[in-house]
């Protein structure tokens, strides 16, 4: 399940240099993971209440182009890897004109809150991504 998230750049985003500081590329990137997350279904307070997460295991970004003050801007989250116990998600990041300006390749892994430990994809999460993708 491919989803879009909106946003607007504001004069909070901004840096020195008069665009969006790099770390609000992140914010942007966690926005769009939790709105992906509720379109699939998957809630924090069911996480919750059966002592799961998902823990970030790498983090990849680069940065294309630069966003400015005023920017519409829409995140793409793509699942793009299925594994046991760990999935990636892409996601990319273009302005108003359609021009790719950031992409992130991000390695979950599920998480026991009580064991501490791995586990299994849960079905919700796993049964966004594509059939046969190995």
């Amino acid at each position: 399940m491919e989803t879009t998230f909106e946003i607007v750049v504001n004069e909070k985003d901004i840096d020195h240099l008069g665009h969006v500081n790099y770390l609000e590329y992140i914010h942007y990137s966690e926005s769009a993971i939790r709105d992906w997350y509720i379109k699939a279904g998957v809630s924090h307070n069911d996480l919750i209440e059966n002592n799961i997460g998902t823990v970030v295991i790498k983090f990849d970004i680069s940065y294309l182009r630069e966003a400015r003050l005023g920017d519409f801007l829409k995140v793409v989250t793509t699942p793009l890897r299925l594994g046991t116990k760990s999935f990636v998600l892409k996601q990319d990041i273009y302005n108003q004109d359609n021009v790719h300006i950031t992409e992130f390749n991000k390695t979950f892994v599920m998480f026991d809150l009580l064991s501490r430990k791995s586990i299994p994809v849960i079905d919700k999460i796993a049964r966004q991504f594509p059939k046969n993708e190995e």
